[in-house]
């Protein structure tokens, strides 16, 4: 997970570098003041993937969103 980045795109671009997967990472917006679901919002533009089937800034896989909240709340305290 990078936090910090002026766009999630130099986010993208550091993880990669890092030897992550680009298929493997999405895109959200966190607000650490909230409590579950309402501290992520599920909205970016390297979330738009036709190819997987996600044709939106949201990520539209209930199981993805599941997975990167498990990651959001082992990660973030």
């Amino acid at each position: 997970m990078a936090l910090g980045a002026e766009l999630h795109a130099d986010e993208e671009a550091l993880l990669i570098e890092r030897g992550s997967r680009q298929a493997d990472l999405w895109g959200v917006n966190l607000y650490p003041d909230s409590q579950g679901e309402q501290m992520v919002e599920f909205d970016s533009m390297i979330n738009i993937r036709p190819s997987r089937g996600n044709r939106s800034h949201g990520v539209e896989e209930e199981n993805i969103r599941k997975m990167i909240m498990e990651i959001i709340n082992n990660l973030v305290e």
